[in-house]
């Protein structure tokens, strides 16, 4: 609005989170200066905020974290999935405290002003998440300005004209822009993080190799590479614009789908053909979050933006090949609907928050996926069992 004065903030407020309704949440700004646009959503996690932060499936988004003590640990640059923060922003309870950890290198408000990601405290983020469980998540705008003055009318604006994260491909954005071989392991304390074939069994292929997984990188996180090096594997990561040529060209004994942001109907537009092209080698293919969404669309299923989604390190999935129940890590906006699987697709998980489809696998082909995050740690480790899946189904005749 051209015409709009910027409007004073509170007495000790010097952010805002802006909505498209035209809700105003004052309070205290962190991190770098600006305004950022994107879809408010919740985390639940009480730990690993700094992973959550770099990991590409975040982008396009503004997280609210449920827990009210975020920044205690501080920052260091071990604990990442990416390079930078691919989240647009963070809300929080109560402002970022002094770290208490020995391995912090940094606080938290400085590590964000560094790459350029703006924090908002003092905000009641109990109240916020209740308005996002029964609104939906909204389209907002984090704003951060030293000096409190914030044009308010034009926040809204550009919260109303931000088209939201349906029908976005976010995938070619947040993607590796070349091929590249993986060789990180796990990190342990004291010992930082494992090199394949040195700290871990050689899982024996051909002539006495470690198994070739090339994993497409839609917006991956990289622990999902180090559990795959864990479970035994060597790992070559390609651009999420792949052909299926390109991945074949690589020698692979199985092909590794990744998580990633946006919609998977418009990242599909390209990603599925391809996937559809694999599924025909017989090779083996396993596929985590976006991934899990691409093969779902490439055997027939559809998927759908989800109401308010799933994002956080307690969410109990049900297996049901035996009943038991693992306590995962979400973070996803959208899903497969269990209603439009094919027949030769067997439904293998599902929440037991809301009974939204967590896993399926392929009947007359070797491949199947998960919406959740086996990877994820620190938290829940109770679904490490299918990276060894995946990596004992390499380098054997599929029936």
């Amino acid at each position: 609005m051209a015409d709009a004065k910027p409007m004073p903030a509170p007495e000790g407020a010097t952010g805002a989170l802006v909505l498209a309704s035209g809700e105003v949440l004052w309070g205290r700004g962190f991190g770098a200066e600006g305004a950022a646009v994107g879809e408010v959503c919740f985390h639940t996690a009480m730990t690993g905020y700094q992973e959550v932060m770099t990991d590409p499936s975040f982008a396009g988004q503004i997280i609210t974290f449920t827990f009210p003590h975020i920044g205690n640990v501080g920052a260091n640059e071990e604990d990442i999935e990416a390079d930078d923060p691919h989240a647009l922003g963070i809300i929080v309870r109560e402002d970022v405290t002094a770290p208490s950890s020995f391995r912090s290198t940094q606080r938290l408000e400085e590590w964000m002003k560094a790459h350029r990601r703006i924090g908002l405290a003092g905000i009641d983020t109990r109240a916020l998440t209740r308005r996002i469980r029964e609104g939906g998540a909204p389209n907002g705008v984090i704003a951060y300005s030293a000096d409190g003055v914030l044009d308010i009318p034009a926040l809204v604006e550009m919260a109303k004209a931000w088209p939201g994260l349906e029908g976005m491909d976010l995938a070619r954005d947040v993607t590796t822009e070349t091929h590249f071989g993986w060789g990180d392991g796990v990190w342990r304390l004291g010992a930082g993080y494992e090199v394949a074939g040195k700290s871990h069994e050689s899982h024996t292929i051909g002539e006495n190799r470690r198994p070739h997984v090339v994993a497409i990188d839609y917006g991956s996180k990289r622990n999902i590479f180090r559990n795959l090096i864990k479970a035994g594997a060597e790992v070559t990561v390609l651009p999420a614009t792949a052909t299926a040529d390109e991945v074949m060209a690589q020698a692979p004994d199985g092909i590794f789908l990744s998580n990633g942001p946006g919609d998977p109907a418009a990242t599909g537009d390209y990603a599925v053909p391809v996937i559809q092209e694999l599924l025909e080698t017989g090779k083996p293919i396993f596929g985590i979050c976006l991934g899990h969404q691409l093969l779902g669309l490439a055997v027939g299923a559809r998927t759908s933006k989800m109401f308010q989604g799933h994002r956080g390190a307690n969410h109990p999935v049900k297996r049901l090949a035996d009943g038991a129940v693992e306590i995962t890590s979400m973070n996803h906006g959208f899903a497969v609907l269990s209603e439009t699987l094919p027949a030769n697709a067997r439904e293998t998980h599902v929440s037991l928050f809301d009974g939204s489809n967590a896993g399926f696998e392929l009947t007359d082909k070797p491949a199947f996926s998960v919406q959740y995050h086996p990877e994820a740690s620190p938290g829940p480790q109770d679904s490490f069992y299918l990276f060894e899946r995946f990596v004992g189904m390499l380098g054997k005749k599929q029936q």
